[in-house]
């Protein structure tokens, strides 16, 4: 459940506590490229916000500016009341960040790293109890440069996790990871949100998305084109019914609420009354005494939309 406060003083409308993400309008522009062109979302604590979209969306060019390392072209965001950037001490403490790619140097071990991140935080959370978190302790003494790619991936959300945050940016959190260490991962960001931390994260693996996210946004060329639950975006895509005819079947009844993508012997349908459509296509073929051979009948998923705003079939609303 999602941790709301509500103002039930006398007199008052009941009312929500801000987002502690909110952005409106925002805009991000590199010369003459518009790389974010007024997208606007916001993020409650105790939830998961993802922005999906294909390399080049705008992703992580509207993160930058939710993280307080650069400035808005245009519109405004805000964490935590605060502007990121210009109210960054107000935010930095509060605010833990994963970015695609840390830098970390090489030379310090594993301890010596988070010890060292430490001294920067206000109250940060025991170096063991960090280590143990993403389980690195038993690399403690390991030199970063010796760690696999997807123990340095784990260091990095220990050090982003570290300040104990209550707002969570996590730039492809998983990258790297093995399907065991991803799944650690998910425990660990659940945590996070059953806390009551707002977390807002961008990934490439859409089941993250479908397991981890309250919410979605999938952008394409710096615009949100489809948002809302993971169940709401799958529902703005058609169910796909597929199977052959056998030869000799007469054709095909009028179904309605179907179209027809693709014809004898192959026939692919697209409905979004999939349980009607499908009962009337069997009874059909039970009545012509037809075997419906190789039949699949898909329910609309989340992939299919991500695919269907990457290709372009899903318009970008004026």
């Amino acid at each position: 459940m999602h941790a709301i406060d509500i103002d039930l003083r006398p007199g008052r409308a009941p009312t929500a506590v801000a987002p502690a993400i909110d952005v409106v309008g925002l805009e991000r522009r590199y010369g003459d490229f518009h790389a974010v062109r007024g997208i606007s979302f916001e993020v409650h604590a105790g939830e998961v916000f993802a922005l999906l979209g294909v390399n080049g969306a705008g992703k992580t060019s509207a993160l930058e500016v939710v993280e307080g390392f650069s400035a808005p072209s245009g519109g405004t965001v805000r964490v935590l009341g605060h502007d990121p950037r210009r109210g960054r001490s107000s935010v930095r403490r509060h605010l833990g960040v994963l970015l695609q790619h840390s830098g970390l140097s090489g030379d310090l071990t594993v301890r010596e790293t988070v010890r060292t991140w430490a001294r920067t935080l206000t109250d940060p959370r025991p170096v063991a109890e960090a280590l143990e978190q993403v389980d690195l302790a038993r690399r403690a003494d390991v030199r970063v440069r010796s760690l696999s790619g997807g123990e340095r991936r784990r260091l990095d959300l220990a050090l982003a996790l570290l300040g104990r945050p209550h707002v969570v940016v996590l730039d492809e959190p998983t990258t790297g990871l093995d399907p065991e260490s991803r799944r650690a991962v998910w425990a660990i960001v659940r945590g996070l949100v059953d806390g009551g931390a707002a977390v807002v994260l961008t990934t490439h693996h859409l089941e993250e998305a479908e397991e981890l996210a309250d919410r979605i946004a999938i952008l394409r060329a710096g615009l949100v084109v489809l948002s809302g639950t993971p169940e709401e975006i799958s529902a703005s895509q058609p169910a796909t019914i597929r199977f052959t005819l056998p030869p000799g079947a007469p054709p095909l009844p009028s179904l309605p609420r179907v179209q027809v993508a693709r014809t004898t012997p192959d026939v692919q349908l697209r409905t979004f009354a999939l349980q009607p459509a499908l009962t009337q296509l069997l009874t059909w073929a039970n009545e012509h005494g037809l075997e419906l051979m190789g039949l699949q009948a898909r329910a609309a998923s989340l992939e299919q939309a991500f695919l269907a705003v990457a290709d372009g079939t899903v318009p970008t609303a004026a």
